[in-house]
């Protein structure tokens, strides 16, 4: 008899853990899937291309709300967590409605999950979302590529569309993108590689991506998600932490699995940070992981046009998963718009619409940021709207993108801030590089 398994994700580390260990494994049947924290990712099917053989009819994907009833209906024996940027004791009450509902609950490893490249692997990770990774990751990127090495980065999945059609994606061009159909968040992350000339694989099947990325690639950097493990086994591991967040290093998952896990721990925003939150960071590497390299860095902001911000009322858009379930209440807009000198920032939650407003109604510690929500053409456009309708002069834009590409109907001016990584004194990040 095959042991009849739920996975429970978010459209990412859950299908990576069905395709490397459960798809072709004859001692398992994988009855459903369950989906969080992205809109629109439940009541959608696992296609049969993708999930193998065993799988003929594909894989039923529902509300992780639904999980109850599903174990007892489908007689799931165990239940696997896949998902990841959650708190240890909400994990643990999910381990135990799980158990009360009497199945098991498994949180996988990397010896399990994790493939094998051809190719040296530098993971980049993050103990939590909005740490700094993305600049980290293009930092390494041009640290290698000035000596002369061929680098491909492949990013942690956000597959929102047609499972089919993004099984192997590549994104080289801006037409890339538009091609593939992509939401803000998707752009948040592979733009800013493109603009540096660096091409970025993403997807569902990641053995399938690997293999095409090591054709192209003298090193490959995983550029990974929402504070997920690494989906392949890492040569060095780079962890970044961040001082506004200081004892999230082990208080959530898997955060805490990258602190531990990590050769090198960079503690970023040293520069807009409390120095005691700093300290506190410290500590918790030197009680979790006292044999890694630290590396104390800042991420200085550049605005396209301060004189603009200056004495205006200002609405503040931040990169989404950041503010949202990321947690933070503010982001890079907020501190250039402050440091700009904005007149007022004001509080977009009474003109927000649709989707916007429900965002808002989840994620009740925002009050004076509006986070690019852009799942899809519908969100797209209540986003525009709540920015049309918002009672300011400007709009300052935390995100690593030109929202401008995206949101065509906004009526009012957008300035863009951008930030890079900025490494505080040694061990650099060449250094760290060189010896690897």
């Amino acid at each position: 008899m095959r042991a009849k398994v739920i996975i429970m994700g978010a459209a990412g580390r859950d299908f990576h853990n069905f395709n490397v260990y459960f798809r072709e494994n004859a001692n398992y049947e994988v009855v459903a899937f369950t989906a969080t924290q992205i809109p629109n990712i439940e009541d959608r099917k696992y296609p049969a291309s993708l999930a193998g053989k065993l799988y003929p009819n594909g894989i039923d994907i529902f509300p992780e709300s639904d999980l109850p009833g599903l174990i007892k209906k489908l007689g799931a024996e165990q239940v696997v967590f896949a998902y990841s940027d959650i708190p240890h004791v909400e994990v643990m009450h999910k381990a135990s409605l799980v158990n009360a509902c009497g199945a098991d609950f498994r949180l996988m490893g990397a010896n399990q999950t994790a493939l094998k490249s051809k190719v040296p692997v530098i993971a980049i990770c993050a103990v939590r979302t909005g740490s700094g990774k993305s600049q980290t990751t293009r930092a390494v990127a041009s640290a290698l590529r000035g000596k002369g090495i061929r680098v491909v980065a492949i990013r942690h999945p956000m597959p929102y569309g047609d499972l089919e059609k993004q099984a192997v994606q590549r994104f080289a061009t801006y037409e890339d993108l538009d091609k593939h159909e992509c939401t803000i968040e998707e752009r948040e992350e592979y733009e800013p590689h493109i603009d540096k000339g660096i091409i970025v694989y993403a997807g569902v099947d990641y053995e399938k991506i690997l293999r095409q990325a090591e054709e192209e690639a003298d090193v490959i950097l995983w550029d990974g998600g929402n504070n997920d493990t690494p989906f392949y086994v890492p040569d060095l591991h780079i962890t970044v932490a961040d001082p506004h967040r200081a004892g999230h290093g082990k208080a959530y998952h898997p955060g805490e699995v990258n602190m531990r896990m990590a050769d090198v721990i960079i503690i970023n925003k040293v520069d807009t940070a409390d120095p005691d939150k700093i300290k506190a960071v410290k500590r918790v590497i030197a009680e979790l992981n006292p044999n890694a390299k630290v590396i104390t860095a800042a991420s200085p902001l550049t605005v396209d046009d301060p004189a603009a911000i200056k004495g205006k009322r200002v609405l503040v858009i931040e990169d989404g998963p950041t503010v949202t379930h990321g947690e933070m209440t503010f982001g890079a807009g907020m501190i250039a718009a402050k440091n700009a000198g904005a007149k007022d920032i004001i509080d977009p939650r009474p003109f927000a619409v649709g989707s916007i407003k429900a965002t808002f109604e989840k994620y009740s510690h925002l009050e004076r940021v509006l986070p690019a929500m852009g799942y899809g053409s519908r969100q797209i456009a209540e986003l525009e709207e709540t920015i049309n309708a918002s009672d300011c002069d400007i709009v300052v834009s935390g995100t690593p993108i030109d929202l401008a590409r995206v949101l065509s109907k906004v009526k009012k001016r957008i300035v863009r801030v951008k930030y890079d990584l900025r490494v505080m004194g040694e061990p650099t990040l060449e250094q760290i590089l060189d010896r690897f």
